[in-house]
């Protein structure tokens, strides 16, 4: 059983409170859920307006999958949702 775990530090420019954070931070997690199959929240920053911190986590029985499916999700993200800036990556295999 292999482990992949997925943190992404993102900034959301534009956001004026956390109102606002929340409407456009929920359709991207449960895009994300729905393409990729994988588990996601909000696991930082959870007060601050512009930026937060999302954990994205996989099992599989292959480690190498999960480093490539990891790093698709990032692809996706800055293709698919150009008003969200992925600030800082970091994939933990375990």
């Amino acid at each position: 059983m292999a482990l992949g775990i997925l943190i992404l530090h993102i900034h959301i420019p534009g956001c004026s409170s956390l109102k606002e954070k929340r409407r456009r931070l929920k359709p991207l997690l449960n895009r994300l859920h729905r393409e990729f199959n994988i588990s996601v929240s909000e696991v930082d920053h959870h007060d601050v307006w512009q930026s937060t911190t999302v954990g994205c986590a996989m099992i599989s029985t292959d480690h190498s999958f999960n480093q490539r499916a990891l790093q698709t999700v990032v692809h996706w993200i800055e293709t698919h949702w150009p008003d969200i800036t992925v600030v800082d990556e970091k994939i933990e295999l375990l």
